[in-house]
């Protein structure tokens, strides 16, 4: 039984990602397309499509291999818009890579892209 179809797809992209191969499917949900989209635009994968198979649909995804680690982060901390470093020292391995994912009242992005428009949000996981 699946109770959280984000740490599911975190899940799914990193064991398909660490056996190599090169497309996975992930559950669909509003809340995962934006996050894939934002890993999407970071270039950690490739491609993805909506695919509807009659129960509520998964997403394909492209995995191009760029994938070292990626999660979840719960329970979903409350971020301010400066206090953003405390949780890259946390979370990623260095200031230079990876993202910490963000749900804001502007959507779904990334931290770089909340400190410029100047939101704060919850946490909803990490990539690098």
């Amino acid at each position: 039984m699946k109770h959280d179809p984000l740490a599911d797809m975190f899940s799914v992209l990193k064991n398909m990602e660490a056996i190599g191969r090169t497309e996975c499917t992930v559950p669909a949900s509003g809340t995962i397309k934006n996050v894939l989209q934002v890993i999407h635009q970071h270039r950690y994968i490739g491609a993805f499509e909506l695919v509807d198979d009659g129960k509520g649909g998964t997403f394909r995804v492209k995995l191009i291999g760029k994938i070292n680690d990626c999660g979840v982060i719960k329970p979903r901390f409350s971020v301010t818009k400066g206090g953003f470093i405390k949780w890259e020292k946390r979370y990623l391995p260095s200031s230079e890579k990876g993202i910490l994912i963000v749900t804001t009242s502007k959507g779904v992005m990334d931290q770089h892209s909340a400190s410029k428009a100047g939101a704060g949000g919850r946490l909803l996981g990490y990539v690098y």
